[in-house]
């Protein structure tokens, strides 16, 4: 009440920001005045002064006035500047907005901004990334090497987009003025056709096609984060300098920040080769068992709803409640068991017999009759002791009774059994033991792909190759694989062919790879809802923009029907209506199956539309832009198109023919007497008798103008919902939204509260629910499913931050390993001399040596002096039998140390000092490379296990920090004995460096070919 009060007094925390940047905005436009003088060469040579006053210690923050203006009047001098943007023409009319200017401001200082759709984010983009270009050059200047490119100052900004196609028309499209301002542009892309943007002789704009490596020595570099992120990867998987192509992670604004910092980030960049010994017959051998217990579990469920249904007849309740919930654990898909849960008051019983059981622990006694428990919400299924036995039947032995090794391990050391026939025993038991794990894993994961995996929703089969459709943004991952074999499970599925598994080569998160930039920035048109993850996770605070022109658009409040049929047959409905007017439409869907079921309903109709599914960006932003057109009706999933404004075209405007508005009225009218509810806008206009001409000071007459946005489905997150509606009502433009929802929909289905089980009940009378009475509707009133839905999108919002929480918490254990190892690798890449790290390595390994054959707790009786001699020999490849009348272990110590450091002077006598150093170099990255990778393995197999320790009350991070940190200990004791050995037990010849380096960088170029990413 009191912070409501003082808001309105003092305003908002976020108007007191906004306020504090109008004062910057003034100076900036006091500075854009003076540079109206200035001669289009000294723009170039203003860009030289400000590196230089940079250079001699001015602060950034007093210059920006005078930089933001230069930008503007560059861009001012640019308007009707005719150049190609993705070989289309384009003409330059854009000039920063005031608003636009306070944008740039919080971009600068490393915050994300709120800009609405169509508020001109990517011009924006150009204030912030102009100044720390500078600042990059600046440093240059004084001698950062980071900063240089073949001597020069070169600054290092990175603006990062969704897609290729918004990197190189960004890029493109932004060109002019930063050429104007003596800056160099480029962009990466995924497909290498990497471009730098420059001025012809005519002065109009060339792409110029180039190597990565060039692209990164430009001021400003546009491209994805999975690229941005890539390029990391490889860089550190690099065999010389040559092959790194990044220079330095100073600044970088992320356009689409929500997209690319949240949702993006539950997955991880990996970059994966295949693994040694792969297992994938083991998916083909179990497709069969896997179809027959889920046959088995169908013909269960069957039988509990056709029990569930006659209990119910005979009017008893809880047995039927107690059958319906086995059936909601067994199949919670099942369409039969949704439209007995939607009679009144049972799905309500369900629930609280469900929280009784689970309450007396009984739950798991009803679970024995099935073959597997489903549990959807969590992505789990759970095999019963029926399931196993089923499982068991079809195969010989105990397949679920895997051996304990440790303790089978033990029981063959103690035997009496001669060290062949212990050999031989390890050797039956360890493949037992792997035969066992990898059958049970393929049965476990294709029973997900079964009963949790949905073709046309979340994949698609396509060329005979599962490929993956993203949650967010409904378009196709071509290339991106599921991890822990969940993805080889789903191909045998669908029997198209069975890919080898992989294991991970390189891998970091989105989170720890944008962590590493020293200043990073964002900006979006939803961020406000997320403001407590950017800053939690990125330490980034959120400021929303004001919008240069007033927003028109209206929101109508949402629809809940109580079938997904209905839905449908509203929204189609609606469109027609409103083509008949030629209002353009937008229809956003979560799914492509969603789009095409709306497709086909709409050519039912007979009404044309275009469907963007989010898979050719280009073309799909060509159609998106032309989606204001009159009578144009596009249906989209959430993605498709986005970062390309919709301008409202000719005519849209203008007053509808009162004839064809008449025949809906009348149209209406009949529905109603027939007894049929219609959308509460409908019911205002028959009540006008017509439809109002547009009058932008009218708000009554906004919402029947303009792009008309219909939502089909409620997504996991608000702000998903928020960009769909913001595709509406650009630049002060009217518009409407609205959302047509039922509770079939998975997000009330798996998420909604109680009251939208009372809703349920309600609408076993009504057909449509509205949140707002409408005078003279006959509608249920309430304004708790609302808060409802809200809920179910705030607690599936939680639930998804907690894993995105997660996956970081475990990354940053692996980050801190990583940093460890990318620092050596560094050292070695550049040259450094690596023959003190190597005598280091020696002593190590001769005291670990000492320590273990000469004991100083042990009498020297005990030593076995013979054994420390041999091993010596064997692993220096060195004479040592002069050790053996030594009986000081110091003396023993030091003069082992003088006979190798003999034998690694003979190495490097016979080969050239500059030669052993640079195999020094290469036999530490050959092994570090190894080494790392079978580390990064070994902490996939600890990740995917580690989970079943919170079964002991055990937390799995912290067993897994434990467990990880033991491992690392081990991976650099092995590095440091493995350099060692290689590097004297070489056979060495001398051979010019460069061609082996070469050779073996080929190699790694094939095995980067394979790269992918893989979704854990």
């Amino acid at each position: 009440m009191l912070s409501s009060i003082l808001s309105k007094i003092i305003g908002t925390r976020n108007e007191r920001e906004v306020k504090k940047r109008w004062k910057i905005v003034e100076k900036i436009n006091y500075f854009f005045e003076q540079f109206k003088n200035l001669r289009d060469d000294d723009i170039p040579k203003k860009t030289e002064e400000f590196v230089r006053r940079l250079a001699d210690g001015e602060n950034p923050f007093d210059l920006l006035a005078e930089a933001f203006a230069l930008v503007k009047e560059t861009a001012r001098r640019l308007v009707g500047y005719e150049y190609e943007v993705t070989t289309n023409p384009y003409k330059w009319d854009m000039v920063h907005f005031d608003v636009q200017l306070i944008g740039g401001i919080v971009l600068f200082e490393g915050k994300i901004a709120e800009m609405k759709t169509g508020e001109g984010k990517t011009l924006v983009a150009t204030l912030p990334a102009y100044l720390h270009a500078l600042i990059g050059r600046a440093r240059g200047l004084k001698g950062d090497p980071k900063f240089l490119v073949n001597g020069e100052p070169k600054g290092a900004v990175h603006i990062v987009t969704v897609n290729d196609y918004l990197a190189r028309r960004d890029a493109q499209w932004m060109a002019p003025l930063y050429l104007r301002l003596g800056l160099t542009v480029s962009a990466i892309q995924s497909d290498r056709n990497d471009q730098i943007i420059i001025f012809n002789e005519e002065g109009k704009t060339q792409v110029v096609y180039t190597n990565r490596k060039s692209v990164y020595q430009t001021d400003i570099t546009y491209g994805t984060n999975n690229e941005f992120g890539f390029d990391y990867l490889r860089d550190h998987m690099a065999f010389s300098l040559d092959d790194v192509v990044q220079r330095v992670h100073y600044y970088a604004i992320v356009d689409e920040a929500d997209s690319i910092l949240i949702d993006e980030a539950r997955t991880p960049l990996i970059i994966s080769g295949p693994v040694e010994h792969s297992s994938v017959e083991h998916f083909y051998e179990v497709k069969p068992v896997v179809s027959a217990i889920v046959e088995k579990q169908k013909e269960i469920i069957r039988k509990f709803l056709d029990e569930a249904e006659k209990l119910l007849k005979e009017g008893n309740i809880e047995k039927a409640c107690i059958r319906l919930l086995q059936v909601r654990r067994g199949d919670p898909k099942n369409k039969r068991l949704f439209r007995i849960l939607q009679e009144p008051g049972i799905l309500r019983n369900v629930d609280k017999i469900e929280l009784k059981l689970i309450k007396d622990k009984k739950l798991r006694e009803y679970d024995k009759e099935l073959y597997f428990v489903v549990d959807e919400k969590h992505n789990v299924v759970d095999i019963t002791e029926k399931g196993r036995e089923f499982i068991e039947s079809k195969y010989r032995g105990d397949l679920f009774k895997v051996p304990d090794l440790s303790i089978e391990l033990d029981k063959i050391e103690r035997s009496d059994l001669s060290p062949s026939e212990k050999f031989k025993l390890r050797e039956e038991l360890y493949r037992e033991y792997a035969e066992k794990t990898d059958r049970i894993h393929a049965i476990q994961q294709m029973l997900k792909g079964y009963m949790l995996f949905e073709k046309d929703v979340n994949y698609v089969v396509k060329d005979n190759q599962v490929i993956i459709v993203d949650e967010f943004t409904g378009r196709l991952m071509p290339g991106r694989r599921w991890s822990d074999g969940l993805h080889e499970a789903i191909e045998a599925k669908e029997g198209v062919k069975v890919q080898e598994q992989t294991q991970t080569l390189a891998t970091i998160t989105l989170q720890n790879y944008f962590r590493l930039y020293e200043k990073l920035a964002g900006m979006t048109g939803t961020a406000m809802t997320e403001a407590a993850e950017f800053w939690d996770i990125y330490k980034l605070d959120v400021i929303a923009i004001p919008t240069n022109k007033p927003v028109r658009r209206i929101d109508y409040v949402d629809i809940i029907f109580k079938t997904k049929k209905d839905k449908y047959i509203s929204v189609v409905d609606e469109i027609e209506r409103w083509h008949k007017l030629s209002r353009p439409i937008l229809v956003g869907t979560t799914s492509i199956e969603e789009s095409e079921l709306l497709s086909r309903l709409l050519k039912l109709r007979g009404i044309p539309h275009e469907v963007l599914n989010a898979k050719h960006h280009e073309k799909e932003a060509k159609i998106v832009a032309k989606a204001g057109q009159k009578y144009a009706v596009t249906i989209a999933t959430n993605m498709a198109g986005r970062g390309t404004d919709i301008k409202l075209g000719e005519g849209v405007l203008e007053p509808y023919d009162e004839k064809i508005v008449k025949e809906i009225i009348e149209d209406l009218k009949k529905r109603l007497e027939k007894g049929e509810v219609i959308p509460g806008h409908w019911k205002e206009i028959i009540k006008l008798g017509y439809i109002p001409k547009f009058n932008e000071n009218d708000p009554k007459t906004w919402g029947y103008y303009g792009l008309y946005v219909i939502g089909t489905n409620k997504h996991e997150a608000r702000r998903i919902d928020n960009q769909l509606r913001g595709r509406s009502g650009r630049q002060g433009d009217p518009g409407a939204s609205k959302f047509f929802l039922s509770l079939e929909d998975d997000l009330l289905r798996l998420f909604g509260s109680d009251k939208v089980i009372e809703l349920n009940e309600k609408l076993g009378k009504y057909k449509i629910f509205r949140a707002l009475k409408i005078a003279g509707e006959d509608v249920v009133e309430s304004k708790a499913v609302l808060k409802a839905l809200e809920g179910a999108q705030k607690r599936v919002e939680m639930m998804h931050f907690q894993m995105r929480k997660r996956l970081l918490e475990y990354d940053d254990v692996i980050n801190k390993q990583r940093e460890v190892v990318y620092s050596f690798r560094e050292d070695i890449l550049s040259g450094k001399d690596l023959s003190d790290i190597y005598m280091e390595f020696i002593e190590n390994y001769l005291d670990e040596l000492l320590e273990h054959y000469l004991p100083i707790e042990e009498a020297k009786s005990k030593w076995n002096l013979k054994g420390f001699v041999d091993e010596l020999s064997y692993i220096f490849i060195g004479d040592f039998k002069d050790l053996l009348s030594l009986e000081n272990r110091e003396n023993i110590k030091s003069k082992a140390l003088e006979i190798i450091k003999n034998i690694y002077k003979l190495k490097e006598e016979a080969i050239g000092s500059e030669n052993l150093r640079n195999m020094e170099r290469w036999v530490a990255l050959i092994t570090l490379d190894e080494l790392w990778r079978e580390h990064l393995y070994a902490l996939d197999q600890l990740r995917e296990g580690v989970y079943l320790r919170a079964y002991g009350n055990r937390d799995p991070l912290v067993e897994f920090k434990k467990e990880s940190y033991h491992l690392f200990n081990e991976f650099i004791n092995r590095l440091k004995k493995e350099m060692v050995m290689r590097i004297f037990r070489a056979d060495i010849k001398p051979v010019s460096t460069p061609v082996v380096v070469q050779e073996k960088n080929n190699n790694q170029k094939k095995l980067l070919k394979g790269v992918k990413k893989v979704s854990k």
